[in-house]
């Protein structure tokens, strides 16, 4: 009778150690390297993400409607990096203004540059195309998330 006491006490053991392991696994299989705090949150089914100028923008920052910058601040083929806001704005060609998130999918790092056509990562030196986001180098798994911007006249906001 005591051996089947402790049989259930080991079962019961395992059982409690499996289910902590279990918990502690919960984002198995995001591989974006973020914090659980720094994860985007999913969009609706459906909803258009495609753009850098449409589709819902993850939260920030800053403040709907909040001014970024002027046109002239962004130069064409080029792009800044707003940190503050975790928002990076392209001008891949004139007049063409793309807003991207600023949080590398490696691991959650902010970018800090554009140059030479790319969205730079410091930390291990992830590289995104300036007209989608795209990943050109480094460890990147996926693009940058779009963010949504409006540009009215010379002003540059994001929404």
């Amino acid at each position: 009778m005591a051996m089947d006491a402790r049989r259930r006490t080991v079962l019961a053991a395992g059982a409690a150690g499996a289910a902590a392991l279990v918990a502690g696994c919960s984002d198995y299989g995001d591989d974006s390297g973020a914090p659980a705090s720094e994860k985007p949150t999913p969009t609706a089914p459906g909803t258009d993400t495609g753009t850098g100028t449409s589709g819902p923008s993850e939260s920030s920052a800053a403040p709907a409607g909040e001014e970024l910058a002027k046109t002239s601040e962004i130069p064409v083929g080029g792009g800044k990096v707003f940190a503050g806001q975790k928002v990076v704005v392209t001008q891949p060609t004139a007049g063409d203004f793309k807003a991207f998130s600023a949080i590398c999918t490696h691991a959650g790092c902010t970018v800090n540059k554009v140059a030479d056509g790319t969205i730079d990562c410091p930390c291990h030196g992830s590289k995104y195309a300036i007209a989608d986001a795209a990943v050109v180098g480094g460890p990147a798994p996926r693009p940058l998330p779009p963010k949504q911007i409006t540009v009215a006249g010379d002003t540059i906001r994001l929404t």
